[in-house]
């Protein structure tokens, strides 16, 4: 349930209504709006329904929100979400943010080599994998904490803001040590005590879409991390899994004007994991772009031959370059900036 607040509301018909819900065992939850304040329930609503909330001065209106996600919902925040990614970088307006770096972080000369030829590319943040959860358990599983020094010390060395994959809930406090946005990858969009954990946390939290989640399950999961207090939650379209089988997933493209209908969250997209190729992340970038996405997070690698993972998808720096003109191209066009 939500409760609008009229356009003229003092501060202490604000404290009042806060104090309300409180004294009803329930927590509220702040969106402050450009024309309106508005106040999100959350626990029973039973409570409120028993309530006369509308008589209170300074309440305009008090209506359910009929959507199973609360504080996701445009309902609850009308007006998008833009998200501070720190060192003045911002995810959500006009301009585009890209992530772009290796799958995995695997040397000290590799990182840099990579950190160095993605911000010359245009890219803001640097992604990396220093915990990488591995359908094989043989397969590489990163470097961990070693991994995470690496990923702080390129940061350091180009400007770069970090992006780096939380897995277990006992190593949140480690990574959001080393990291400016914290990843829960495709896997864990479902694991809802990891959820919880980075719901505690005040910095940012990109969330992947789960193999074969639908966008109510995408949103519920977000909504998980919202009602801890972190509203800081970028929202990550990487390929779900379909019949098809010439590409890794399939870009759910739909999924970025939806889920930009149904909430106020921003949204990124993978065109590195759903094409499964460096030939499709040009043209799967660009068709994010197009529809209305805010940001894009691509793999690059300085030899993908050696790559210890995601070889085949990653694409040289000088691809990365010519990718990311042709995306400005298309951001242009859409009225966006890259």
């Amino acid at each position: 349930m939500i409760i609008v607040m009229k356009p003229g509301a003092t501060k202490r018909q604000f404290a009042h209504v806060l104090a309300r819900i409180k004294a009803l065992g329930l927590k509220p939850m702040v969106s402050q709006g450009t024309e309106r304040t508005i106040i999100g329930v959350i626990g029973p609503e039973d409570a409120l329904r028993v309530q006369p909330l509308e008589v209170i001065p300074g309440v305009e209106k008090v209506m359910p929100v009929l959507k199973p996600y609360k504080l996701v919902s445009r309902e609850f925040k009308p007006d998008d979400s833009i998200v501070d990614l720190g060192g003045g970088l911002k995810l959500g307006g006009k301009q585009l943010v890209v992530m772009a770096g290796p799958c995995s972080v695997e040397n000290r000369a590799m990182l840099f080599e990579t950190a160095r030829a993605v911000k010359r590319g245009g890219a803001q943040v640097l992604r990396g994998g220093a915990f990488k959860p591995r359908s094989s358990p043989y397969a590489f599983q990163g470097l961990r904490e070693e991994g995470l020094k690496l990923l702080r010390d390129a940061a350091k060395a180009t400007g770069l803001r970090v992006v780096t994959e939380l897995l277990d809930t006992r190593d949140v406090q480690l990574v959001a040590r080393y990291a400016d946005i914290v990843q829960i990858g495709a896997r864990n969009m479902q694991n809802f005590e990891l959820l919880k954990e980075v719901g505690q946390l005040r910095k940012p939290v990109l969330l992947k879409r789960g193999l074969s989640a639908t966008i109510t399950e995408f949103l519920l999961a977000a909504e998980y991390i919202l009602s801890q207090g972190n509203f800081k939650v970028i929202l990550c379209e990487r390929g779900i899994r379909t019949f098809e089988t010439q590409t890794r997933f399939t870009l759910d493209i739909s999924a970025v004007p939806v889920i930009k209908k149904l909430s106020h969250l921003p949204v990124v997209i993978d065109p590195s994991h759903s094409g499964g190729s460096w030939e499709y992340v040009g043209p799967l970038a660009n068709a994010g772009v197009a529809v209305g996405a805010d940001g894009l997070i691509i793999e690059v690698h300085p030899n993908p031959e050696t790559a210890l993972s995601d070889g085949p998808q990653s694409l040289l720096p000088k691809t990365f370059v010519s990718v990311m003109r042709d995306a400005r191209k298309v951001a242009r066009a859409v009225g966006r900036t890259l």
